[in-house]
């Protein structure tokens, strides 16, 4: 007996690759390793590891058992960027980098990420984008540039950044979108992300409301596009990592915290999905 094609359209929802994880910098002030305990008990499918003053962060084998008894893969490394990280893994911003680089192989991570230069860095700024290139190169490990923000204090601007606080400025073959970042620059993050096109590679999942403080809200209590952005790299195929990188300093216990992670992940699982209608037969 032939069959007959339906009219009627049935959803099929579309789920990328990409892996959510849980930046180790969102259960600050605890832990690094409260962060990959918090992540196995909630289902993050890995962290990224903020290298800071932890020791913990800084250290590959310590951070290779908490990996292998939580279950938990480390699938980025965030290299140690940061005003209160100048003097980890050295002073000097290459060496940082490479560290990164070999913490990333040794742990298996695909990604490090890292903030274009403060403009008193004047050598490492001048030949960030050659030298960011030239590392790429010997790796199979990504770099990946994050968008930053100008600082400002009452109706004062300063320019931190260089060459540029928005890397989509410069030429890099990777780049992390920071949605709490495109607040505070007051950026169309969504514009951004086209400018990045397919050479975005990483996101840090938080939002934000505009002000002058980097805020790292939990997705959907700010006013950026936390849903549209993960519901169009459902729809585009996106690989990359997905990190929840939020501020839970303010939470009163560790419950509070948690709550707030697991809210987190939620709201990024359940937009990370793309609805097709196809037809049905």
């Amino acid at each position: 007996m032939a069959r007959t094609l339906s009219l009627v359209t049935e959803p099929v929802v579309r789920i990328p690759d990409a892996k959510v994880a849980l930046s180790t910098a969102s259960v600050y002030p605890e832990s690094t390793a409260t962060a990959f305990e918090i992540a196995a008990r909630l289902g993050y499918d890995g962290v990224e590891v903020m290298v800071w003053t932890d020791p913990v962060s800084q250290d590959i084998d310590a951070l290779r058992r908490l990996s292998d008894y939580h279950g938990v893969p480390v699938l980025a490394v965030h290299a140690p960027c940061l005003l209160i990280t100048q003097r980890v893994w050295s002073t000097d911003p290459w060496v940082k980098l490479q560290r990164a680089k070999n913490a990333a192989e040794k742990l298996g991570a695909s990604t490090v990420v890292v903030h274009p230069p403060f403009r008193w860095q004047r050598g490492y700024a001048r030949d960030f984008v050659r030298g960011v290139w030239r590392m790429e190169g010997e790796t199979d490990v990504k770099f990946a540039v994050e968008n930053m923000y100008p600082w400002r204090y009452r109706d004062r601007e300063m320019l931190a950044y260089a060459p540029d606080w928005d890397p989509t400025q410069d030429d890099y073959r990777h780049f992390t979108v920071d949605l709490s970042h495109t607040a505070t620059s007051r950026s169309d993050a969504l514009e951004m992300v086209d400018r990045m096109g397919d050479r975005l590679a990483h996101i840090h999942l938080a939002d934000g409301d505009g002000s002058n403080k980097d805020e790292h809200l939990v997705p959907g209590r700010g006013s950026q596009p936390c849903a549209d952005l993960l519901e169009r790299l459902a729809t585009t195929g996106f690989d990359g990592h997905v990190v929840v990188e939020v501020n839970t300093r303010r939470a009163m216990s560790a419950a509070e915290r948690e709550a707030d992670l697991a809210e987190a992940l939620a709201f990024t699982r359940l937009h990370l999905a793309s609805p097709n209608w196809v037809p049905g037969s």
